[in-house]
Parts: structure tokens; sequence; C-alpha cells
């Protein structure tokens, strides 16, 4: 799996969704607003509904700890494929902070 568009290197406040099991992604979000104020969770395509998910179990399930969901965007990405035909691919970013 390569980064595109962002020299390699990834932020460390977000967690990029793909197709490992839900609860991986929860648990990484997790870690990562141990560390950081606001963690954004980011996906595309078909993942868009598992960063959903994830949002919403770590607001709702996790309501003691007091996170809340912020600013979502939505965009889209142009992205070609192999054979050399460019799609438009819908993608997503939800922003997760410690409620005040």
């Amino acid at each position: 799996m390569s980064a595109q568009g962002n020299n390699g290197s990834k932020p460390r406040n977000a967690v990029f969704i793909g197709k490992k099991p839900l609860m991986t992604y929860v648990t990484a979000t997790l870690v990562q607003l141990a560390n950081e104020p606001i963690v954004v969770i980011k996906a595309r395509g078909k993942s868009i509904t598992r960063a959903v998910d994830v949002a919403q179990i770590i607001v709702k399930r996790m309501d003691t700890l007091g996170y809340k969901i912020g600013p979502v965007k939505v965009g889209t990405e142009i992205v070609s494929s192999e054979d050399g035909k460019t799609r438009n691919v819908s993608t997503i970013e939800v922003s997760i902070s410690r409620a005040k």
C-alpha cells in the first residue's frame, strides 16, 4: 500500500480506513485520541460506511470518555486504473475530538 500525493508521509493524527475488521480501526482511533486532541478518520469508496461506523462506535459506545464528532468533509478523488481509465471515487474525513 503506498501513500499517494502526500510525499509518503502519513499525518500523525489520521486513521485510514480499509478492509480490516471494524474494531481494529476503533482501537487505532482510540489510541491516537489518547495522544492527540483531534483525530481524523479518512476513507474513500466502499470504506466510507466503515468510517462512519467507527466514528459512531467511538462517540456512542465510549460516551463515558467524552468524545464528539467535529467537522465532516466529503469530496471526490480522481483515480486512474491500470488500464489508463479515470474514475471518480468519493471520500470522507470525519474529525473526532475530546469533548470539553
